[in-house]
């Protein structure tokens, strides 16, 4: 199970954008299984050795999108809980301590990139991939600020810009397809062979 638990908190990670302290404060009764929605609503950082609760960074409460195939394995750990219990348990006081994912580190994390054959990659990078697979899958910047819970939409700009720019061509290509429509309107009224 525990595998599982830490497989599932990759997942969800990597494609909602969460934080790590966001991910391990998630209980049962923040999961909107109809709309596949996580709602998050506390922050769990450790300080000192022991596990301080409060609200997310920028105390934005905020819900987020989860694709569906999240469902089968979020479903595997939330069966037989209760509504206030974690979705992601630790066996020691209950919260997941996060892992370091330092060169010379032996943490599950780490051990398990290495083995997954991945360069060095840091719980924050996953955040990184969940806005490059939601702009790629063609998100709005609005969409992504909201879904990583920036301050505005200026921040995830700042933040993702490069991941917009391919979305630039697509934007030429549709603006080049209408205009040559009306160009061939406009030549063709004036008596110009296109």
């Amino acid at each position: 199970m525990r595998d599982l638990t830490r497989a599932t908190l990759v997942y969800t990670l990597a494609y909602t954008g969460v934080r790590w302290g966001e991910c391990v404060a998630l209980r049962v009764r923040d999961r909107n299984q109809l709309k596949r929605r996580l709602h998050v609503r506390r922050n769990a950082v450790e300080v000192e050795g022991k596990i301080e609760l409060g609200a997310p960074k920028s105390w934005e409460k905020r819900t987020v999108p989860y694709p569906a195939f999240l469902d089968t394995l979020l479903d595997a750990l939330c069966n037989g809980k209760g509504p206030d219990d974690l979705i992601f348990p630790s066996d020691l006081d209950g919260y997941q301590r996060r892992p370091t994912t330092a060169e010379d580190s032996t943490s599950w994390y780490r051990l398990a990139s290495t083995r997954a054959g991945l360069e060095r990659l840091t719980l924050h990078d996953l955040r990184h991939t969940a806005a490059s697979l939601a702009v790629a899958s063609g998100a709005h910047v609005k969409v992504v600020q909201k879904m990583l819970g920036h301050e505005s939409a200026a921040m995830t700009l700042d933040t993702y810009a490069d991941l917009f720019d391919g979305n630039l061509d697509d934007i030429a290509e549709r603006m080049d397809t209408r205009g040559a429509q009306y160009a061939a309107t406009v030549l063709a009224a004036v008596g110009v062979a296109a």
